[in-house]
């Protein structure tokens, strides 16, 4: 019959959870620690508790030894003869095991750190159980009863221990009252130097899943399948369903006669709202039905980039797509696992127009690709940063002038020079007026345009600065059947 020692002992390792064992090991471990203090020894002791009676017997324990020569340590170590005086069937190798004395003489501070090393014990073994217990059921909705309230965490009763949901697990529409029983999900199991902490949550995914898995027997017997879960606890959740049978609309089971089912769902979790998504493989129709319920204009798939949609849709439509704070496009971004870029139809416009002008501009042409500019002044616009003719031609004459060595004059040739080379881009054969007469051209004849640059050229040499006298801009004379106009005569000759 067992002691009334160990019958405690039994009933502690049922409340706790853990193996009898377990305590019994922690009650001899308590004595030896008792009887070492006591004796104040550094020998090997050892406690063994017998079931029957109930009492503790501590010993120490030495080695035999065949010869005293072999004796390295006489506290851990005997001889073979000494040895047989206590135990005559002791043999080499053996372990000799002398009582020690503990009944009546332990005392009240030996029997207080017997006390603390079983607490000790007891607490270890009872946090592996409980790790070992949990560590396993991650995911896992189970029903726990609120314990009590500890600042911003909650502290629920699961049975067999006790469990802790943070903040950051619960929903803002969520209060609790103690003793209210409630659903949550086993987050996770940590290892703590206070014992193992059971982390539960009421904002995970697999609530959500839980729930609809209880109220739409579709899903439960597996007709109906959820493929993908984004939630923001308290805000709103994206839910994308498929069925397996044709027949069977997986929206509409979700959603029940009237909203029932997910009516009951939505009170379940407080008010928060929850979109039910028909679930497709192909994502650019999946991401149309994700952004609901904006109406998207088109959807296409970015080149070169992985997992990376492109998403225009009206103006009007487009703070409804972002959502609250980004909240729509978030939510469907998680339940696609894509990125999700959003544009209204005039930012796409927009964005065309700047990549076709990017894709029309013409190409930068250098200053010496024009006629009648000379050497000298392409360096004094080079120095003024000015190295090509699209630069040139946007600017004024007072930007012009304010370009030292630059006067009124030498921006009139610039003009002239300008006009002439983009009339010939165009492909007008538009001849350039004559500004002055060659010396070497027959009479009758009128100046081509490179006699025109060669004696603007001749006039800057003469001239020397931007003093000189240049001859004035004339636009090309117009095709008619009136006699040419005759030439005017240049000023730089007077």
């Amino acid at each position: 019959m067992a002691s009334e020692l160990y019958n405690t002992i039994d009933a502690l390792s049922r409340e706790k959870g853990i193996d009898p064992r377990i305590v019994v090991t922690a009650v001899e471990d308590a004595i030896v620690v008792a009887t070492r203090k006591y004796y104040k020894t550094q020998e090997n002791l050892r406690a063994e508790l017998d079931k029957d009676t109930g009492k503790i017997r501590a010993f120490a324990v030495k080695t035999v030894v065949e010869a005293p020569e072999q004796v390295e340590d006489p506290l851990l170590q005997v001889t073979l003869d000494d040895a047989r005086k206590v135990d005559p069937n002791v043999e080499v190798g053996g372990e000799l095991q002398i009582p020690k004395v503990t009944e009546g003489i332990l005392g009240r501070i030996a029997a207080q750190l017997a006390k603390q090393v079983i607490f000790q014990k007891v607490r270890e073994a009872e946090r592996d159980t409980v790790y070992n217990e949990y560590i396993g059921r991650v995911g896992e909705i189970v029903n726990a009863t609120v314990k009590r309230i500890e600042g911003p965490d909650v502290i629920f009763d699961l049975g067999k221990a006790e469990s802790r949901m943070p903040r950051k697990e619960q929903s803002r529409l969520e209060s609790f009252a103690i003793g209210e029983r409630v659903r949550v999900v086993i987050a996770r199991v940590e290892r703590a130097s206070k014992g193992p902490a059971v982390v539960v949550s009421r904002a995970a995914p697999e609530l959500v899943q839980h729930l609809f898995q209880t109220e739409v027997p579709e899903i439960y017997d597996g007709t109906v399948v959820i493929r993908a879960i984004a939630r923001e606890a308290g805000e709103r959740t994206k839910i994308a369903v498929m069925s397996k049978d044709k027949d069977v609309d997986a929206v509409g089971a979700c959603v029940g006669m009237k909203g029932m089912r997910v009516q009951s769902i939505i009170r379940e979790l407080r008010g928060e709202k929850i979109d039910i998504i028909e679930y497709h493989e192909d994502a650019v129709t999946f991401a149309e039905k994700a952004l609901q319920p904006a109406k998207v204009s088109r959807v296409s798939v970015l080149e070169g980039t992985e997992k990376h949609l492109e998403v225009v849709v009206d103006d009007s439509q487009l703070s409804l797509a972002i959502g609250k704070k980004g909240q729509n496009v978030r939510l469907a971004a998680k339940l696609l696992g894509w990125k999700i870029d959003i544009k209204s139809e005039e930012e796409k416009r927009q964005e065309v127009e700047q990549q076709m002008s990017q894709l029309v501009a013409p190409a930068s042409t250098p200053l010496a690709d024009v006629p009648g500019l000379g050497e000298g002044l392409i360096e004094k616009l080079s120095a003024a940063g000015v190295t090509t003719v699209e630069a040139l031609a946007d600017m004024t004459p007072e930007q012009l002038e304010a370009i030292e060595g630059i006067g009124p004059k030498t921006v009139e040739k610039i003009s002239l020079a300008v006009n002439n080379y983009f009339s010939s881009l165009e492909g007008g054969e538009v001849a350039a007026p004559e500004v002055e007469a060659t010396a070497d051209a027959p009479a009758g004849e009128d100046a081509s345009p490179e006699g025109s640059v060669a004696a603007e050229a001749a006039t800057e040499d003469q001239a020397g600065d931007e003093t000189a006298e240049f001859p004035a801009v004339i636009e090309p004379a117009e095709t008619t059947q009136e006699p040419a106009e005759e030439p005017v005569p240049s000023e730089g000759k007077e």
